[in-house]
């Protein structure tokens, strides 16, 4: 393991701006607006402050200024963000992004975790905190090895290579999945699963006593599949052919996300009320910069085939204790309770008031304690490293 900085040299910050320059742009069906797809007026306002106005040295700066690390677990780069806490036992915490999505969207919530009396918190609350970038996003990446990655498995390396051998998980998204898949495969050394969304393959088979509002549910998500979801399609089926444009223009990189970021925020369609350009931008340039759009894209095509997905036969679950967090931004893919507790241990459960599938950037108070107040009951004096 050692130490990592962020040195993006400025022979790509070049060619990054150059490629802005010479942006070809399409037409736009009359007052197409959002309707089918990124919004043209907007994406080219962006890719002018991109050109023009966004400091990545500044971003730079903030980003190196939490410690982070490199390591090599499982033959697999991994990235990762390492802050000790400030607290009497400060409780081993790794905390899993989603997609489209990098480590740097979770670092809102480093400095109340980790040190909670200095932001009006207990310090008996503190967290040493974990932020890896998943395999194939930004730093972890790219990652090319063909199959299932595994990530639950490399997280309980890198965890134990950081000296912990009982911690806390938490994650939305993707992340969800990987922290779901913690609580399954490793429950030794969990203290608690926490989730801002639920993303764990459906019990197989589906039970027959589902309740309306279960039946509700997975009509729902079929249907929102079908409406929304041909991105998730492309990814999962042929990601290589979506690769080529998103690898070689930035704009075309920006428009992919972007979309996402307005769709699944709690935003009511306008973005710039959750998500300033810096924010938007430090995510994109992060895919750019490590040329890993690609790899990460090809997470769903790799889940998809997975030939051991985690589908839990009905009558079990997840018995780690789980607190389940859910923000209202995403309620077309709202899990309700009853159905989530065929899968976890539910012990918290939070309708937050807003938020959407950014919750670290969207509603970063919200989310940082509803984590404390999980975890609060589940410390021990067990040692935890």
């Amino acid at each position: 393991m050692r130490p990592f900085v962020i040195a993006v040299s400025d022979s790509v910050l070049d060619e990054l701006r150059a490629k802005l320059a010479h942006t070809r742009w399409p037409d736009e069906a009359h007052r197409a607006g959002w309707e089918l797809g990124t919004d043209l007026g907007y994406l080219q306002e962006l890719t002018t402050y991109w050109r023009d106005g966004f400091d990545w040295r500044r971003v730079e700066r903030q980003l190196n200024s939490v410690p982070q690390v490199m390591t090599d677990i499982h033959g697999l780069r991994i990235h990762a963000v390492h802050v000790r806490g400030r607290g009497p036992d400060a409780l081993p915490l790794v905390l899993t992004h989603g997609w489209p999505s990098t480590f740097a969207e979770l670092l809102p919530l480093v400095g109340a975790l980790t040190d909670p009396a200095g932001h009006d918190g207990d310090a008996a609350d503190a967290f040493d905190v974990v932020i890896p970038s998943v395999p194939g996003f930004g730093f972890s990446g790219p990652h090319t090895r063909r199959g299932p990655r595994r990530v639950h498995d490399v997280w309980a390396g890198l965890m134990t290579e950081l000296g912990y051998q009982r911690f806390g998980a938490c994650g939305s998204d993707i992340g969800a999945r990987i922290t779901s898949r913690l609580g399954w495969f490793h429950p030794d050394r969990l203290a608690g699963i926490h989730l801002s969304s639920v993303d764990l393959e459906w019990p197989d088979p589906l039970p027959t006593d589902l309740l309306p509002v279960e039946r509700a549910y997975v009509a729902r998500v079929n249907a929102w599949e079908s409406e929304e979801g041909a991105y998730a399609a492309m990814q999962r089926t042929k990601p290589q052919t979506l690769a080529y444009g998103l690898a070689d223009s930035p704009v075309a990189l920006a428009a992919w996300i972007v979309e996402k970021f307005r769709a699944w925020g709690d935003c009511a369609g306008d973005i710039s009320s959750r998500f300033s350009f810096d924010d938007l931008l430090t995510t994109i340039t992060l895919y750019w910069v490590t040329g890993t759009i690609n790899s990460a894209n090809r997470w769903y095509y790799d889940a998809y085939h997975d030939p051991d997905p985690l589908r839990l036969p009905p009558g079990t679950r997840i018995e780690v204790p789980t607190g389940i967090a859910m923000f209202p931004g995403e309620a077309e893919l709202a899990v309700p309770r009853e159905f989530a507790e065929r899968c976890y241990r539910i012990e918290r459960w939070t309708d937050m008031p807003s938020g959407g599938h950014f919750p670290a950037l969207e509603e970063p108070l919200l989310l940082i304690e509803d984590i404390r107040a999980f975890f609060r009951p589940l410390r021990s004096t067990t040692t935890l490293r």
